[in-house]
């Protein structure tokens, strides 16, 4: 994933992922944010981390 394709993202109906690596992604909402996520496991149950809010957390940061 480079700068350039998260910065021409347009929101959608539903909100999506774009996955990088691993369980790494970038999840775009109806409304226009952008957050860096990451999906794990925690004693056999899925859990979801956040790491920031595009621009803010930018690439170089994740």
């Amino acid at each position: 994933m480079t700068a350039r394709q998260i910065e021409t993202t347009k929101p959608a109906k539903k909100n999506f992922k774009l996955p990088t690596e691993r369980a790494l992604f970038y999840l775009v909402t109806t409304t226009g944010k952008r957050y860096w996520r990451i999906k794990y496991r925690l004693a056999g149950k899925e859990k979801k981390l956040s790491f920031g809010v595009y621009p803010e957390s930018s690439l170089m940061k994740v």
